[in-house]
C-alpha cells in the first residue's frame, strides 16, 4: 500500500526525466505515467497488463494524487499500450536516478544496507551469459534502494 504523500511525491521525482516520445498526440504527462508504473510496481504488479490492472482500479482521489488527465469532469489513466510504449522507450539510468531520489525520501529508517545478487533467468545478455542483478536493500525496512546489471562471474 502506498500512502497519498508518497503517491503525490512520485509525480515530482519523475519530472527532470526526457520524454523520448513525439510532442504530438501525448495525452498523458510522462512523470504520470513513470509514477503510476512505479506505484503499481511498489504494489506487487509484475508486467505490463498488471500495472494498467492497479492503475485501473484506483479511485478518483488516488488518480488525482498521481497528476492524471482529467476528461468530461473524470481522472483518466493512460491505456496499456502507453504504459507499456513509455517504459520500453524510456532512458532506464535517469528512471534509477529519479527513484533513487524519491527512496531518499522515505527510506530514511535503514541503518545499513545489505548487497544481494540475482541471476536472472531467460535474460541472456549480448556476449550469451546469463544477466545479473546486484541490489541494495535495507536492512530494517526490506527496501530495494537500487538494482544494477553486474559483471559476470567466471
Amino acid at each position: 500500500m502506498l500512502k497519498a504523500e508518497q503517491m503525490s511525491s512520485l509525480h515530482s521525482c519523475f519530472c527532470r526525466i526526457p520524454d523520448p516520445r513525439r510532442g504530438q498526440g501525448r495525452r498523458h504527462q510522462l512523470a504520470t505515467v513513470l509514477s503510476l508504473a512505479t506505484g503499481a510496481t511498489l504494489c506487487g504488479a509484475r508486467g505490463f497488463q498488471a500495472m494498467w490492472e492497479w492503475a485501473e482500479h484506483l479511485g478518483q482521489k488516488s488518480r488525482a494524487r498521481f497528476r492524471c488527465r482529467v476528461e468530461k469532469g473524470k481522472y483518466v489513466i493512460p491505456s496499456l499500450y502507453v504504459i507499456r510504449d513509455v517504459l520500453l522507450r524510456v532512458d532506464p539510468t535517469r528512471l534509477d536516478q529519479a527513484f533513487q531520489r524519491w527512496n531518499e525520501t522515505f527510506a530514511k529508517q535503514d541503518k545499513s544496507l545489505a548487497i544481494d545478487g540475482k541471476t536472472m533467468r531467460n535474460a541472456i545478455d549480448a556476449e550469451g551469459k546469463q544477466t545479473q542483478i546486484m541490489s541494495a536493500i535495507g536492512h530494517q525496512t526490506g527496501i530495494c534502494y537500487t538494482q544494477k546489471k553486474s559483471v559476470s562471474c567466471p
